[in-house]
């Protein structure tokens, strides 16, 4: 199915989300792009861990009404600690266990995950940007590494920067232009740092802000000009917002239902997850939170199995 701009035809699939408006001699048109850090169907939870071990299950779950997660599939290494990515078509879980795979599921249907490559170096705890075209994993056992690996074919990542400070149990957000690292842990204890890199070269990131507490194991969601960390180590209730536009401190937005933390985090284009986790047990919680304005989140469904340390993708 296709759809008409200006008389362009454009594939139905490729969803408007943010455009650009581009002139050549004689024409004007729309260029129309797919963000892919945010999902209008479904939100996934890969891998984990729970009392009985390392977890494989993909679940799945609605976003457009407030449901359960359902099974739909397995990681080919039960692992936890991993990144999340999403490309139009496709989830990846990526690191993990000191793993340097990276797992690829299909959205289009429900099917257990493939091997598609190797991270520049195996690791774990680590924090899941996505770009238009690319994956990035940054961070995670100790590293600063900024790995980016391709959507459009199958193969290894390649190392393209370093984060300000090697850390690892950090959380990943996404903007159209740049990818964030915020908190997390170093040496010294939970760190605060907001790190920002760009997508459009390969580049280290540079630091633009703080979130209003230091914490780790937290998740990371994004609107279209925000970033958010939920949850993590110490006050793991606790729902920061941070803004793409402008290199700024974050701002305390709202709470989770449950203070818990080594959370997944997942992005629709109204609202903003975190799913699983550990808070007086591991948890099997999917709450959700506003974007459009600031609130605490909800408790809207449960995942098939609790675990924590999981990763987020969505569709």
């Amino acid at each position: 199915m296709t759809f008409s701009i200006c008389g362009r035809q454009i594939a139905d699939s490729c969803r408007q989300l943010f455009v650009a408006n581009v002139t050549t001699t004689g024409d004007s048109f729309i260029e129309i792009y797919e963000n892919t850090f945010q999902g209008s169907n479904f939100g996934y939870t890969s891998g984990g861990v729970n009392p009985s071990g390392s977890s494989g299950v993909i679940d799945k779950f609605p976003f457009a009404s407030n449901a359960n997660a359902t099974n739909v599939g397995s990681l080919t290494q039960a692992r936890y600690g991993l990144a999340g990515q999403s490309s139009t078509v496709s989830g990846y879980s990526s690191g993990g266990a000191g793993s340097n795979v990276i797992d690829k599921f299909p959205f289009a249907s429900n099917a257990n995950a493939t091997d598609v490559g190797d991270l520049t170096q195996g690791r774990s705890c680590v924090a899941g940007q996505s770009s238009t075209v690319s994956g990035y994993t940054s961070g995670g056992g100790g590293s600063n590494v900024i790995d980016k690996f391709p959507f459009a074919s199958d193969g290894n990542a390649t190392d393209v920067g370093d984060l300000t400070q090697a850390r690892e149990r950090l959380a990943g957000q996404s903007s159209t232009v740049n990818g964030y690292s915020s908190g997390g842990s170093s040496p010294t204890g939970p760190g605060n740092t907001i790190d920002k890199f760009p997508f459009v070269s390969d580049a280290n990131a540079t630091d633009v802000g703080d979130l209003t507490i230091a914490r780790r194991e937290s998740a990371g969601q994004s609107s279209t000009v925000s970033g958010y960390t939920s949850g993590g180590l110490p006050s793991s209730g606790v729902i920061d917002k941070f803004p793409f536009a402008t290199n700024a401190n974050a701002t305390n937005v709202g709470s989770l239902t449950q203070g818990r933390y080594a959370v997944a985090g997942q992005s629709s284009t109204a609202s903003g997850y975190t799913s699983g986790g550990y808070g007086g047990g591991v948890s099997n919680t999917i709450d959700k939170f506003p974007f459009a304005s600031d609130a605490s989140a909800t408790d809207v469904g449960d995942l098939t199995v609790a675990r924590y340390f999981p990763a987020g993708q969505q569709y």
